[in-house]
Formats: structure tokens, C-alpha cells, sequence
């Protein structure tokens, strides 16, 4: 029987999963965790086959917890189940070593299946996760930005003006607009917000 841990900070989201999934024959939730510090400790105890993992929650990260459970159970698959499909978010969980990553509105037919699948040592993604994952592939690389750049777009996403980040960066007004003009050709975009959007998308700006 496949051994399955269920993590995520609601409660009533959890006892839902459960229900969803024992309904099965083959599979049994061995246990449950809120938080990605907590998942960490009773992956350690349960030996889970598969862990659902919420992506953010309160008292630790999911995608920070996958490399320390992978690390003490390396045979554990990890699935991403959570509401956001951002390429950052997708590409730090990938990066982290998950196994699959889908969304919560997944049916529980193909999360059954995906849970199954995982357990064979298979990638799972939702359709969308995988459309944008293609995307992303096909798309030419935007361009890195310098540490400057990064530095001054950080700033615009934090709100200020552009006298504001020169006088915090020690550089003039008009310097600022040439590092901003080199961000947008770089990331093909036209204006500030588009950049910060992209930027955060990309990977290439934390939020």
C-alpha cells in the first residue's frame, strides 16, 4: 500500500485530502504536518512514499522543505499541491527536487493518479504547470540583468521614484532612468510595473 503524508497549514484542507485519497485501496495517509519545518520531522519518523506539499505556510516554506526531507529520505517523491502557478514558484519547487507540482483544483481522479504515478518515480505536472513550463523553454532567455539593475528594480518594487532610488543609490536621476530603459529592453517589457512583474516571473527579482 502506497504511504502517503499530507502537508498544509489548513486544517480542514487536510482532513479533506484524507478523505479524497483513503477512499482509495492503495493508498494511506500515514500522517499529516502544517508547516514545512514540521513536514520535515515526521517525514523523518513516517517514511512516507509521497508527501502532498502545500507551497506556503506559516512557521516553513514548503519548497524550502523538500531538499531537507530529500535529503534524509531521498526515496520520498514530493508533489507540490497548492493555488499558485507562477514560473518562479514552479521553477524554485522543480529546482528544489519535487517530484510533481498541481494545483489544488485538480480533480481527485488525476490526483490519485498523479499520487500513483509519483510513487513509480514519475513527473507529474497539471496541464497549465506544464503549458508554462514549455513556455518558458521555448522562449528566448531574457537577458541577465547587471547587479545595478537589479538593485534599481528592486526598488521601483518597493515603490519609489526614480530621485528617490538615485539619492538611496548615490546616482543621479538620469542614470536611474538608463539603467531602468536597459531593464525594460532586456526583459522586452515598456513600463515599470510590466518589469517588476516580469522580473518576479522570471526568477530574476524576489518579491
Amino acid at each position: 500500500m502506497l504511504r502517503l503524508m499530507i502537508v498544509d497549514d489548513h486544517p480542514v484542507v487536510r482532513e479533506g485530502l484524507r478523505g479524497m485519497l483513503e477512499s482509495d485501496p492503495r493508498v494511506t495517509v500515514v500522517g499529516e504536518a502544517a508547516s514545512g519545518d514540521e513536514a520535515v520531522v515526521r517525514a523523518r519518523e513516517l517514511a512516507p512514499d509521497v508527501i502532498l506539499m502545500d507551497l506556503r505556510m506559516p512557521g516553513g516554506d514548503g519548497v524550502a522543505a523538500i531538499p531537507r526531507i530529500l535529503a534524509d529520505r531521498p526515496e520520498s517523491r514530493v508533489i507540490v499541491l497548492t493555488t499558485y502557478e507562477t514560473d518562479q514558484d514552479i521553477v524554485r519547487a522543480v529546482e528544489a527536487g519535487a517530484a510533481g507540482y498541481l494545483l489544488k483544483d485538480t480533480s481527485r481522479a488525476d490526483l490519485l493518479a498523479a499520487v500513483v504515478s509519483a510513487s513509480r518515480g514519475e513527473t507529474v505536472l497539471s496541464p497549465s504547470v506544464a503549458t508554462r513550463l514549455v513556455s518558458r523553454m521555448r522562449a528566448p532567455a531574457a537577458e541577465s540583468l547587471s547587479p545595478r539593475e537589479t538593485e534599481v528594480l528592486s526598488l521601483v518594487a518597493r515603490g519609489l521614484t526614480n530621485a528617490e532610488i538615485g539619492r538611496a543609490l548615490f546616482i543621479s536621476e538620469t542614470t536611474v532612468k538608463t539603467h531602468l530603459l536597459r531593464v525594460f529592453g532586456k526583459l522586452g517589457v515598456s513600463d515599470r510595473t510590466a518589469a517588476v512583474t516580469t522580473a518576479i516571473d522570471l526568477g530574476l527579482l524576489i518579491r
